[in-house]
């Protein structure tokens, strides 16, 4: 087999004189000339300044030298069976010795495990050369291989063949998969990380029905900070919260955390929605002022049918009517929390029985080709047609939005539904109120009308009477520390029994250890043991509610 009538013909270079004819020296012009063409002096020293020795020309350089020097390995193949014309010594160190003429399908099983015979074929017939990365041969060693067409420039009419050229990229490969192995475990950990932060199982409400749902963006993004929060308050009010911690990783999943934290804790004082979230800002900059986080946060009273919320730089809530009828909370929201000197303020949006809420972070609406305002309205037209129950609207949002496994950022969505009772359902829920006017005799006044309304309700006879009596220890200590206007409030869910007292004095009772011979300080004492729960907040008027609860036996 003749190498040379099928080795790649590797070109030539020209080397030519540059002259410069004006030049004003010709001493200058002649030496120039000289150096360029690399000749001495007739009788001149090889050694001698001015000359220099001339090199090989590139067409008097053995290609077969060349190729089997190199430390890549080198094939070449000819005709449409690619028979073996040539191998060089890295190519048989790595696979072996491979006989010529034979059929590289046969004798090269390496390039069927590399998957190149068919990328051969193509250059073949192209005629133009192709690279494929990483590829990975029985052996367990990587390699980039380039295939390149080698046509013979003589006889134009022969068969063409292919050079095949690989380098062993085995460390390269095994570094990004280092990389990419440990890149996926930081992944796993901050996901783990961001799932046991997040609610486990969501609080049911009695009035509400909500569901949730968190996807983390695709396997090529780093998780996220978002989350999202149920918390019952007590007397049937429910906090909502749903929050965004920019950047990705393990930190921004830590400070979401600690903010999720704070906030359950902030709850738990029963403030209005913007005094949480201004105590949320000033704990923000502590935490990490370099990092930004938006929240929502609202609260929802049964007796009002409204929704009181507050936000911080977060995208508006949605609530859909019964009729389909989409509205956007529309107050100013102030700015991301832990920028400081701002001061919050709270709205409200309806939400009576039969609609829906929504509370999103802005992966569910922001896309880098559209405006996150055309996003918002997306949603409002997906949610205008969402039916079903919590969990079946989530999804229909997801899949209305395109969010698949692989969305480019976190998702967090929390529905929730005041559903419009009928029938036996609504007979499990009902409210009775008596403003206390005048005096002391307010208060047989209040136990006559707990023990009427009770006994209405069909309790038990031993509830009843715990019920009565709550109703008149709250009552008198009203009576005693409260200012008019005074109020008596009973409501009966389908779980519990709430007993509420209000006034327009905002001093918050407190439980003491009464001495024995102290003649009052016992009423909330009293309450709290013999009620489920209890608990006291400021209105918004100025005024204060205590409020005890009693679990209805199942």
């Amino acid at each position: 087999m003749n190498f040379t009538r099928w080795s790649a013909r590797l070109p030539g270079t020209q080397r030519r004189a540059a002259r410069d004819d004006r030049s004003p020296v010709p001493a200058a012009r002649a030496e120039y000339a000289q150096a360029d063409t690399g000749s001495g002096p007739p009788d001149g020293d090889p050694g001698a300044p001015g000359t220099r020795s001339a090199g090989p020309a590139l067409e008097d350089l053995s290609a077969r030298d060349i190729l089997s020097r190199l430390p890549a390995l080198v094939a070449l193949v000819h005709g449409p069976d690619h028979r073996i014309t040539y191998v060089n010594d890295a190519y048989t160190a790595a696979f072996g010795p491979r006989p010529l003429d034979a059929p590289a399908a046969e004798a090269m099983p390496e390039l069927t495990e590399l998957s190149l015979l068919p990328l051969m074929d193509q250059v073949l017939r192209s005629g133009t050369p192709r690279t494929v990365k990483s590829r990975k041969a029985g052996s367990g060693n990587s390699y980039t291989v380039t295939c390149t067409p080698v046509r013979h420039q003589k006889d134009k009419g022969h068969e063409g063949g292919v050079l095949v050229y690989a380098a062993d990229v085995t460390d390269h490969a095994e570094a990004a998969e280092r990389l990419r192995t440990s890149e996926s475990r930081h992944r796993k950990t901050a996901v783990t990380l961001q799932r046991s932060l997040l609610p486990q199982e969501l609080e049911q409400p009695d009035d509400l029905r909500i569901a949730a749902t968190y996807q983390p963006g695709g396997t090529d993004a780093a998780v996220g900070g978002d989350w999202y929060d149920v918390i019952t308050l007590g007397a049937g009010r429910t906090a909502l919260v749903i929050g965004d911690v920019m950047g990705r990783g393990v930190r921004a999943a830590a400070v979401m955390g600690q903010l999720r934290t704070a906030v359950r804790a902030y709850a738990r004082l029963d403030l209005p929605p913007h005094e949480v979230l201004q105590l949320l800002d000033g704990l923000a900059a502590e935490i990490d002022a370099s990092q930004i986080a938006t929240c929502a946060y609202a609260v929802h009273d049964p007796n009002e049918g409204l929704l009181v919320y507050s936000s911080a730089g977060h995208l508006p809530i949605l609530v859909r009517d019964e009729d389909g009828t989409v509205h956007r909370a529309a107050d100013p929201t102030g700015p991301p929390l832990g920028t400081g000197g701002w001061i919050h303020t709270s709205g409200t949006i309806a939400l009576p029985p039969g609609s829906t809420a929504v509370l999103y972070t802005d992966g569910l609406v922001e896309r880098r080709s559209e405006d996150i305002d055309e996003g918002v309205a997306s949603l409002e037209r997906a949610l205008s047609g969402a039916k079903g129950s919590p969990q079946v609207v989530c999804d229909r949002l997801m899949r209305s939005l395109n969010i698949t496994a692989e969305h480019d950022d976190d998702v967090a969505v929390l529905v929730v539904q005041h559903p419009a009772r009928t029938g036996a359902t609504a007979e499990l829920f009902h409210n009775a109120s008596l403003d206390l006017l005048g005096g002391i005799e307010a208060a047989p006044r209040a136990r006559a009308f707990a023990t009427g309304v009770l006994t209405s309700w069909r309790f038990p006879m031993e509830l009843c009477e715990l019920g009565v009596l709550a109703a008149g220890e709250l009552v008198a200590n009203s009576l005693q520390h409260g200012t008019p206007p005074m109020r008596l409030a009973l409501r009966r869910t389908d779980r519990r029994l709430i007993i509420e007292v209000t006034d327009g004095d905002d001093h918050l009772p407190r439980r003491r250890r009464a001495e024995p011979g102290d003649e009052a300080g016992r009423g909330i004492s009293i309450v709290a043991s013999i009620a489920t729960s209890w608990g006291s907040r400021r209105t918004p008027g100025g005024g204060k509610a205590v409020w005890c609860e009693f679990a209805l036996p199942q």
